[in-house]
């Protein structure tokens, strides 16, 4: 969506570290957008009824290492805005800090760090008394808060000395064929930090896991740290576990949906080969069942009499109904009205009935922009309405029915480019056949009754359509994929034995893939190409809104939206009978929450059924923020035409949630 064009430049310790090894990682870190909200770093103030305090870390070694791990691991410092009463209560946080933050260092490989506070300059250290500091703390009360400091000598960072994994069947270390080194990922010299001690063993039983061994486990982590040394030996026992097939799959959690239903979208049968990803294929693809809140895959602890591991997906339901409104303005578009109704279940086998409608000002193909609330007319509102009726699992197969009905009336353009104005009654039925939870293929027929005008004339058409399209998405994340690949492909023949008026097929393909560059997917090549024509019919035969056309934020950036094609009297686009689009994007990701996104666009439509390459393409090319959210990235763009036509915005600038492909 482009919401406005931008002129101008943009321009011994056996025993505590492997209680380490058990523990989950470090709290989160909240992140502060932009550092806009501030700190709470400013105490209290001073008071006759409580002790605020003033809490510093003097690190000598490697502070960038366990400073936000000591953070974290500390009481005093989460509490640091909660002002104690009195110094004992002072004193007795800071003493019952010294356990977690000794385990936050050895944690971070330093196994022999030394720790100590200094409470109003009065020393507390480890099974030491506490009074001369609570009584420095009292000598504040009143005046100031009281400074404490926390001192810290991490020393020398321990590493690691022998790696060894036995096999628990055995008692033997494993073969480099059944587990390979690359697996373990640990080696002599590396640092002995116990979240990559964790990280192997994780690693390690998730590899067996991925061989159809679902019962792998660790059977035990034995490290041994060595003070005088500098150094740790550690032996993991890991038991793989026999391998074993799928088993009984139970649906569970369904209260008025039909649990066929939600067994149409398993794809596992019992005997297949036991798979990690499969069954998170299943979470996802059950989860595209509207009527449904939640999902989860629970597995068995035993293996049943066959050998086979059984399963259990438990499902909640949503609220059956829904309403929502909406209410928008675009500096480009203007107001806007959107509302919809939906049932998410409407006879108890998850059908899903959405009733919609928008209504909002149409951009007058002549150029003038409506000014005052006195100058609007009848044309200038435009109107969509629309309804959709799901019904999945006919009969408890993978088949499902698609109805849609919608009525428009749209003008496009608005501007030098021109544009054309639509008024038309669509309809489509569909049988959808879901061969598994990432491909699917759909079949049936479309009638469309509309009137289209623009510097070419007006068409009264009517057509009879058998469109069928394929759909293929492996990738990991609707909103943000970095694996993968999409591929939705239709094709539409419009014959006029069938009663069309114009007799034409349409075909329209879109592919991207996706490939992460390293394990964390924090580099991401994204690449897009997309095709379409219209074969059959002159470029003055066939209806304006069936015309290809490129530009705008889905397409090629920096170009104002469907402002790319063939053009007609005036100088203004009309569309074409064929499209190539294309982009390439490198994702990056600075921090977890923020990341750049270098892109180039390039695209056109043609007057010919297919791209003319003799004609020049539109090329763009610009560079994009991202900042990540739960739901998925807020992406801001910015591109600039690099081959732009005279009058063509130096620079636009787009905002959405999501990817841009």
């Amino acid at each position: 969506m482009q919401l406005w064009p931008w002129r101008g430049a943009v321009s011994c310790s056996v025993l505590v570290v492997a209680g380490l090894l058990a523990l989950p990682g470090g709290a989160a870190q909240a992140f502060d957008l932009f550092g806009l909200f501030g700190t709470n770093d400013k105490p209290p103030a001073a008071s006759p009824k409580a002790l605020p305090y003033v809490l510093t870390f003097d690190i000598s070694g490697d502070r960038k290492a366990v400073e936000q791990p000591l953070k974290d691991a500390s009481q005093l410092y989460r509490l640091r805005q909660e002002a104690p009463l009195e110094g004992d209560s002072l004193v007795r946080r800071a003493q019952a800090d010294f356990g977690p933050m000794l385990d936050a260092l050895w944690g971070t490989g330093y196994y022999n760090a030394t720790l100590s506070y200094e409470i109003g300059g009065a020393a507390l250290t480890i099974g030491g008394s506490p009074s001369a500091a609570s009584r420095a703390a009292e000598a504040y009360r009143a005046r100031e808060p009281v400074p404490v400091r926390v001192v810290v000598n991490t020393g020398p960072l321990f590493t690691l000395r022998r790696i060894e994994v036995d096999d628990a069947r055995t008692g033997r270390s494993f073969p480099q064929q059944e587990l390979p080194s690359r697996i373990v990922g640990l080696n002599p010299g590396d640092p002995a930090r116990a979240a990559d001690l964790r990280a192997a063993r994780a690693r390690m039983v998730d590899y067996f896991r991925s061989q159809s061994r679902p019962l792998a486990k660790a059977a035990s982590t034995e490290p041994v740290v060595y003070h005088p040394a500098q150094a740790m030996d550690i032996t993991y026992t890991i038991d793989p576990g026999p391998v074993a097939p799928f088993g009984e799959i139970g649906v569970s959690g369904t209260e008025s949906v039909d649990p066929a239903v939600v067994r149409s979208f398993i794809y596992l049968e019992p005997g297949d080969p036991y798979s990690p990803k499969a069954l998170a294929d299943t979470r996802k693809s059950v989860g595209t069942i509207q009527a449904l809140g939640s999902v989860r895959i629970r597995e068995a602890e035993a293996l049943d009499a066959h050998g086979r591991l059984p399963v259990f997906v438990e499902v909640t339901e949503r609220k059956p109904r829904v309403v929502g409104f909406s209410a928008r303005y675009s500096t480009v578009d203007g107001p806007a009205l959107h509302g919809y109704w939906e049932h998410r279940n409407l006879f108890g086998g998850a059908e899903r009935l959405r009733l919609e409608s928008d209504l909002f000002l149409a951009p007058r193909n002549d150029g003038t922009r409506l000014k005052r609330v006195q100058d609007l007319e009848p044309s200038d509102i435009g109107g969509r309405f629309s309804a959709s009726f799901i019904k999945p699992a006919l009969s408890g197969s993978r088949n499902d029915l698609l109805l849609d009905a919608l009525v428009e009336r749209n003008r496009t353009g608005g501007d030098r480019y021109g544009g054309y104005t639509t008024r038309f009654v669509n309809g489509t039925a569909f049988i959808r056949h879901r061969f598994s939870e990432t491909f699917s293929m759909q079949a049936g027929t479309q009638l469309q009754k509309g009137q289209t005008s623009d510097v070419l004339g007006k068409i009264d058409y009517f057509l009879v359509g058998l469109p069928a399209s394929l759909m293929y998405d492996s990738t990991d994340r609707p909103l943000d994929p970095t694996r993968g690949a999409r591929v939705n492909a239709t094709v539409t023949p419009y014959p006029s034995f069938l009663g069309s008026t114009v007799g034409m097929t349409v075909g329209k393909v879109e592919a991207s893939a996706y490939y992460a560059l390293d394990d964390d997917a924090r580099y991401v090549l994204a690449g897009r190409i997309g095709l379409g024509s219209v074969l059959g019919a002159d470029l003055d035969e066939i209806p304006a809104n069936f015309r290809f056309f490129a530009g705008g934020g889905g397409s090629v950036r920096g170009y104002r939206y469907r402002s790319l094609g063939p053009q007609g009297p005036f100088g203004y686009v009309v569309g074409g009978r064929s499209l190539l689009e294309a982009s390439l994007e490198a994702r990056i990701k600075i921090t977890d929450t923020i990341g750049v996104v270098p892109f180039l666009d390039a695209g056109n439509a043609f007057e010919s059924s297919y791209p003319d390459f003799g004609e020049e393409l539109r090329v763009s090319a610009g560079l994009g923020l991202r900042y990540y959210t739960a739901i998925g990235p807020i992406r801001l763009d910015i591109a600039a035409p690099l081959n732009a036509r005279p009058g063509d915005k130096p620079v636009s600038l787009y905002v959405s949630i999501g990817q841009a492909f």
